[in-house]
């Protein structure tokens, strides 16, 4: 028998089955690389990034308390002497006080009250701010001291109090007049009179050894008669220093023992012909929370000013039951 030709494009049932295969095989090869390469595509790197840093804690608060309601009765009434003789129903209105306008409660509240009489009045005002940093990089507590540092300083109230100068010790003073400052030769006078002018000499005398050339003389501060160069004992003779007024004590100040840090400050201005009006400020910081109380008192008709030390009292005793507030 007479076998059949094979004819290109003829395809047998086995035929059939490999190019399936073939295109199975094919499509299978396909899919799974498209799969494999997408996800590579998709990514992308930055040899440059490093790890996160981690983000600044929050602050301790997050929430403030209600103003009005903080400050007692019983205070209320020795910040408000005046509100005592007024009417049942004006006297209750003056302790509850007049909250300030807020827009947001959890970041800033206020209050306020006052008591008038024909002599004096009287104003106590509470702010409490809450600071929040939008830096990941500064926590809420650094913001919050940078807001306090700005008010301390607006308050013209040093950030640290300034050391005084160290005394020269005895035996190392030098010559204060005019040249290169060096100690008198010995037996030098110590009150020699400005200008070429010299000291007699008393008969019978030896006089002293004249300066070398280039070393300045001792000589006599103007106007006081008191020698500034050494005495013959080795200590320098000083006149008298002009001074500012002693300090008390109530002078405006850095405050220790109140929140992280605090500050007071006290102004005493004029009103009208013989009026007087005192304010004193107690600033402090507890964390992201900064508290200001406002005491004032104003007195008309008198020449005597509002005590200092009694204000300034009752302001800290109110600003250290915030702060204890504040722990709870």
């Amino acid at each position: 028998m007479q076998r059949k030709r094979y004819a290109p494009g003829r395809t047998g049932p086995a035929a059939r089955t490999a190019v399936v295969l073939t295109l199975g095989l094919g499509l299978g090869i396909g899919l799974t690389g498209c799969s494999a390469d997408t996800p590579t595509d998709d990514i992308a790197f930055d040899a440059k990034a490093g790890p996160a840093a981690p983000a600044a804690p929050p602050g301790r608060y997050r929430t403030l308390f209600e103003p009005c309601g903080s400050v007692p009765q019983a205070m209320l009434r020795d910040l408000l002497p005046g509100a005592a003789a007024l009417a049942d129903s004006e006297r209750d209105k003056a302790y509850r006080g007049v909250a300030a306008t807020t827009y947001d409660t959890d970041r800033r509240v206020g209050c306020a009250w006052k008591a008038d009489t024909p002599d004096v009045s009287h104003r106590l005002a509470l702010d409490v701010e809450r600071v929040v940093s939008y830096d990941t990089a500064v926590s809420d507590d650094d913001r919050a001291q940078e807001v306090f540092v700005r008010k301390q300083l607006a308050a013209h109230i040093p950030l640290a109090p300034t050391a005084p100068p160290t005394p020269a010790a005895p035996g190392s003073a030098t010559a204060t007049g005019a040249g290169t400052g060096t100690v008198a030769p010995p037996g030098a006078s110590t009150h020699a009179a400005q200008g070429p002018a010299t000291t007699p000499t008393p008969p019978g005398a030896t006089a002293p050894p004249a300066p070398p050339a280039g070393t300045a003389s001792p000589t006599t501060a103007p106007g006081t008669g008191a020698a500034t160069g050494p005495s013959p004992s080795g200590s320098t003779a000083t006149g008298p220093t002009p001074s500012g007024p002693a300090p008390t004590g109530l002078e405006p100040r850095v405050l220790g023992g109140l929140g992280n840090v605090a500050y007071l400050d006290d102004v005493l201005s004029t009103v009208g012909a013989n009026g007087h009006e005192r304010a004193v400020s107690v600033v402090f910081r507890t964390s992201n929370v900064i508290v200001t109380v406002s005491y004032r008192e104003q007195t008309r008709g008198s020449a005597e000013a509002p005590d200092s030390k009694e204000l300034q009292e009752k302001a800290r005793n109110l600003a250290r039951l915030l702060a204890e507030r504040l722990e709870e």
